[in-house]
């Protein structure tokens, strides 16, 4: 089924599980593929595949491994498999994201399939595997681009291009607070991410700058964040409205709705189980609750990174706490404390009194919108 024509000619059809880009001639390719990976300049096609959850071991894939599975699927697809390059995602190809944006004469496009919910994670995370001897682990999640640049790009600028891609998506990520699934830090991507970069050899106009400074970098990195936003939003529900909630936020820093209720038992709150967490829901969506836990985290973030010093960290979280103080309780942090532990007690035990002394009437009220 053909989705689009770009206007240099590429052809972009869904096979089933399977997106393809057909090449009208010659380009110039720069990619992270297993199969014809690297740079090259006589491929005629590239392709994003889906695999099932339960077709995660490399082993039980038609063809005995990643690179022979990409050989049998070449194979099926009536592809050359020694003309394509192609890339495996958990994420489904009806949840693809398609973004164009232009500039004169300059096109980029983007095509991109993603999930982090299962193995989001910040550069330097701990590993979860050493590979030897050509084992490796295959972890479900991944953001794969595929990124069309309708200019003539010498093979630096190419490369390029994909750091101001990948730039482009940590931005996404970050500016959606997606958390790490294996760290308390904010996701850059998964461990699984690919990318295939295109550029067309056939066109009059060079470019020799991919970087944020020239409008082809801006083009980039404006089309990749969009269309990593739509991708995510449309294969897991990761969005704005998702992230407007204090639990979604806390939960980066271990916090979870449990944490909630065991300290609500503590301080005698006097609610049944399901009556609490009823109420937690109710409220952990109001914008105002939602942006004090976020100065909180983003406080955890400075002293985590080394940048501010504990004792600042709870002084300032403790101001903050104070000024929304409802019930006007008792707020104070035990010296030498450590600022997450303290600051997030401190705010279940300010989100508990507004629980206690609030009459909840409607299930939509006060949340983002």
């Amino acid at each position: 089924m053909l989705i689009c024509e770009l206007n240099s000619g590429e052809k972009i059809h869904r096979r089933e599980e399977t997106l393809i880009v057909y090449f009208p001639g010659p380009r110039r390719v720069v990619s992270t593929a297993w199969v014809n990976g690297g740079c090259r300049e006589d491929l005629q096609a590239v392709f994003n595949h889906h695999l099932a959850p339960h077709q995660h071991d490399p082993a039980s894939l038609p063809g005995g491994s990643a690179e022979g599975y990409l050989e049998y699927l070449a194979g099926k697809l009536g592809l050359p498999y020694r003309h394509t390059a192609g890339l495996l995602t958990a994420a489904r190809m009806e949840n693809a994201a398609i973004k164009t944006n232009g500039f004169r004469e300059l096109t980029v496009t983007a095509i991109v399939t993603g999930g982090i919910d299962v193995n989001g994670g910040r550069a330097g995370d701990r590993a979860d595997y050493y590979e030897r001897d050509g084992q490796w682990v295959l972890v479900p999640g991944t953001i794969n681009i595929i990124l069309l640049i309708n200019g003539n790009l010498p093979p630096h600028a190419l490369v390029r291009s994909i750091v101001t891609a990948t730039e482009a998506k940590a931005a996404a990520l970050q500016e959606l607070m997606a958390p790490s699934r294996y760290s308390r830090g904010i996701a850059t991507g998964s461990g699984t991410d690919q990318i295939i970069t295109v550029a067309n050899t056939q066109s009059h106009h060079y470019f020799t700058d991919a970087g944020k400074h020239a409008k082809l970098g801006e083009l980039i990195g404006v089309t990749v964040k969009e269309a990593v936003k739509v991708a995510l939003e449309k294969q897991t529900g990761l969005n704005a409205r998702r992230q407007c909630s204090f639990l979604a936020r806390l939960e980066r820093y271990g916090v979870s709705a449990e944490d909630f209720w065991r300290q609500a038992g503590e301080e005698g709150l006097g609610l049944d189980r399901d009556s609490y967490l009823a109420r937690l829901q109710h409220i952990q969506g109001e914008p105002g609750l939602v942006a004090l836990a976020a100065s909180l985290i983003h406080l955890w973030d400075e002293y985590e990174w080394g940048l501010l010093p504990g004792e600042a960290v709870i002084a300032a979280g403790l101001r903050l706490l104070q000024g929304y103080n409802e019930g006007e309780i008792c707020l104070a942090a035990a010296t030498g404390e450590d600022p997450v532990r303290s600051l997030s007690r401190l705010f279940i035990r300010l989100i508990n009194r507004v629980i206690a002394d609030r009459v909840y009437d409607g299930p939509e009220s006060g949340l983002c919108r």
